[in-house]
């Protein structure tokens, strides 16, 4: 479980998060939609601590710290609770697709690198990658590279997977297959707090769906709740722009 209680965070007279509480359940997908600018990415940055929050407190699992005073030793404490699924996907370009999810289990985790590569063999193989281990990140297709994005974070075992707009980088015809992807890890039990653009995939795959616009969250709720009977006028002007298909069970 991850729960954020008044966070706060400024980019000098620039207040990007104002003081609200956000959290997701254990098994849950909660998916985090608004305009661009709204604070979406800073929040995952700052539950990762990519970013350090100003004020609030964050629990993860049985950890929980003070954003205001947390130590260095608790940021790395709390991290390897989380992993992060970049939108630029963030290889290390001189690695190949089995030595970047090998990386986080030798650093973070301190596994045995027989260990760490028999893990990272089988996630691999798991997201459609077997024939492509020995692969430098500039021989794969964007999608392909996305895919060990969200290897090495699966590989970590973490409590909370956090995706920064997954989808934006890749071309409209590799969309379908990460969001597919995704999916799939939603069935498995995997919590989760997913940026993202792509309407259509919020409704069907989230638990919860968390409208935030200027650094504030406007409304929360179902899918059905948020896209087909929104109460806020913001909220319903930013969905009335969407044509939702089907419901979420078709899927899930």
């Amino acid at each position: 479980m991850l729960e954020i209680r008044n966070i706060t965070k400024s980019f000098g007279a620039d207040q990007v998060l104002k003081g609200f509480d956000f959290f997701v359940r254990e098994g849950d997908v909660v998916s985090v939609i608004g305009p661009s600018g709204s604070g979406k990415t800073t929040l995952l940055r700052c539950i990762n601590f990519l970013e350090n929050a100003d004020s609030g407190t964050i629990r993860i699992g049985g950890l929980h710290a003070d954003f205001s005073r947390i130590r260095k030793k608790e940021k790395i404490a709390m991290r390897r609770k989380t992993a992060m699924v970049f939108q630029n996907y963030a290889l290390f370009s001189n690695m190949t697709a089995l030595e970047n999810v090998m990386e986080g289990l030798v650093i973070a985790r301190k596994m045995e690198r027989p260990a760490a590569k028999e893990a990272a063999v089988k996630v691999l193989s798991k997201v459609g990658l077997a024939s492509k281990l020995d692969s430098k990140p500039r021989e794969l297709s964007g999608g392909q590279q996305q895919r060990v994005g969200i290897a090495r974070a699966v590989a970590l075992n973490p409590e909370v997977i956090l995706f920064d707009e997954p989808t934006s980088s890749l071309d409209p015809e590799m969309v379908d297959d990460i969001l597919a992807l995704i999916k799939d890890l939603a069935r498995e039990g995997a919590t989760m707090a997913i940026v993202t653009h792509e309407m259509q995939f919020a409704y069907e795959i989230s638990d919860r769906v968390v409208f935030l616009d200027k650094g504030e969250i406007l409304a929360e709720g179902s899918p059905p709740e948020i896209f087909d009977r929104p109460r806020e006028d913001r909220v319903k002007q930013f969905v009335s722009r969407f044509n939702f298909k089907r419901a979420p069970e078709y899927y899930l």
